[in-house]
């Protein structure tokens, strides 16, 4: 029976392992218009460091995978890639893309539009694709845990000075796993 186990772990991988179901843009707006729910965003680059160390670290973690499965339609997007986004009754494109270049490349229309200037970055929409708020910089489980919260329990609304937002801190109770 153990070898059985340890076969199927092999091959399938840690059955107890929780993995983001990501989608792209379009996809999360098509489903928010069939279920309402708010979007995780997910601004990444293939040569960002923090944004791969941010895939593994956080983004991988079970209770941040959870959490996410949970209460976003969860979208990871290529800040320099070729997806075409229909946002807001706009087409977004990155005409200036170069497919042979290595490393940096043209920043895609639609990450411009979002005012994206660090990757990664993660944006945050409400039920009806309305921006709430962009989130820069690599964020740990716990790091990233305060601001999945404070969005999904609608408690950004009221934090309206940097007085709310630190006490929301101070008060927060972290639950995710280091």
């Amino acid at each position: 029976m153990n070898k059985l186990i340890i076969l199927l772990v092999l091959f399938f991988g840690t059955v107890t392992a929780q993995e983001v179901k990501w989608m792209s843009m379009n996809e999360a707006l098509e489903a928010q218009e069939k279920e309402p729910k708010k979007i995780f965003l997910d601004v990444y680059t293939t040569w960002c460091g923090p944004c791969k160390a941010m895939d593994r670290k956080t983004l991988n973690h079970p209770d941040v995978a959870k959490y996410l499965n949970e209460n976003f339609y969860s979208v990871k997007f290529n800040g320099e890639g070729t997806e075409t986004v229909f946002y807001n009754d706009f087409e977004y494109t990155n005409p200036n893309h170069d497919p042979n270049r290595k490393g940096r490349n043209a920043q895609h229309l639609f990450a411009s539009a979002l005012k994206i200037q660090a990757y990664p970055t993660v944006v945050f929409f409400d039920e009806e694709a309305n921006i709430i708020s962009p989130v820069r910089g690599y964020k740990s489980p716990q790091q990233l845990e305060i601001y999945l919260k404070m969005i999904n329990e609608d408690h950004y609304k009221e934090i309206t000075t940097t007085e709310d937002w630190q006490a929301y801190q101070n008060d927060f109770e972290y639950q995710f796993d280091q």
